[in-house]
């Protein structure tokens, strides 16, 4: 399948599609808890197999656990049996920490699992494509040196950051052929700490990381859709659109009309319903509000497709995301 293409379709198609980051809140309907789910290949694909079961989603899509990759490299991660892992501190301080640093193989703590739950995952679905999930190298950077120090380290310390940097795109390149070989049809790569970065900024400590990655992985199988839901992304797309990703999601710290406005016709953009004030702590009603707002904003550019603003959470109301469907296909 040529996911780019078919995604394009889907997104000029009369009736309106929607590829939400949804699987997270699969675990409120299976006999199981979030930190079980982060743990277990079996679990997650049966997550993905649940939402693609219940919703008329798109895609299938992996977890957006941003804490994997970097676990891999050695850092220490709190799990919680109802929220979605987080790092618990830096594992570099200093230029002698990141040229210690050694580049993990795939595999390494649970990066296994999740390439694992890739390729069952495939084994369950067969009526749409299967979308892995990875962390960007700016963001990955970020939770290996902290996500506050590293903003003041690109300043004062450049050459320790890149170098972090080189190894964490390494690693991701790895990552990203392993999901490739599992099955998967591409992968959404969060950067969300580089929506803090200027233009000057994102040109030097992500984008170039990012195009490399985007240059090695994607091709007509295989679609490298790019997350960013920073706020400071206006004044990034010239440089994320140059950077040639199958698609583009934003997050709702920005309007997707002012997106759209500086799009390329053939730039596939996602965006942006709230998951938390919407999807989590909302009503049907207000749902279907903000639904039919933003397709009233953004429904007849062609190369829009709607979605959440970001990752779902796990304890978003399933009532609320069946009204996100159901006021999605009643927008003609």
């Amino acid at each position: 399948m040529n996911v780019a293409a078919y995604l394009r379709e889907k997104a000029g198609a009369r009736e309106h599609c929607a590829l939400p980051i949804l699987s997270f809140p699969a675990v409120q309907l299976m006999d199981a808890s979030v930190g079980q789910m982060v743990k277990s290949s079996d679990l997650q694909a049966k997550a993905m197999e649940i939402a693609a079961r219940e919703t008329a989603s798109a895609a299938a899509v992996s977890l957006m656990d941003l804490s994997v990759e970097a676990e891999a490299f050695g850092s220490q991660v709190n799990f919680s049996e109802n929220e979605v892992p987080t790092i618990s501190s830096a594992l570099i301080e200093d230029m002698e920490g990141a040229e210690a640093l050694e580049i993990p193989q795939v595999g390494a703590g649970r990066t296994g699992i999740y390439v694992e739950a890739i390729k069952k995952a495939k084994g369950l679905i067969h009526d749409r494509p299967v979308l892995a999930g990875c962390i960007g190298p700016y963001s990955l950077a970020g939770r290996l040196m902290d996500v506050t120090q590293i903003m003041y380290l690109c300043f004062d310390e450049p050459d320790m950051v890149k170098m972090v940097l080189e190894k964490a795109t390494e690693f991701l390149l790895a990552y990203g052929r392993a999901f490739k070989e599992a099955g998967a049809d591409g992968v959404i790569m969060a950067e969300p700490l580089a929506g803090l970065l200027s233009p000057e900024m994102n040109r030097e400590f992500s984008a170039p990381y990012v195009k490399r990655i985007i240059d090695a992985l994607q091709d007509d199988e295989f679609a490298v859709i790019y997350h960013n839901c920073g706020n400071t992304v206006l004044s990034l797309l010239p440089e994320l659109f140059a950077m040639d990703a199958a698609g583009y999601h934003f997050g709702n710290a920005v309007e997707m009309e002012k997106v759209l406005a500086q799009a390329p016709k053939d730039v596939l953009c996602m965006g942006n319903v709230d998951p938390v004030r919407c999807f989590t702590n909302g009503t049907p009603d207000e749902m279907t509000a903000a639904v039919q707002s933003l397709l009233k904003a953004c429904g007849d550019s062609p190369n829009f497709l709607l979605s959440s603003g970001c990752d779902i959470p796990p304890h978003a109301k399933w009532e609320n995301i069946r009204a996100f469907y159901a006021a999605a296909a009643a927008c003609k």
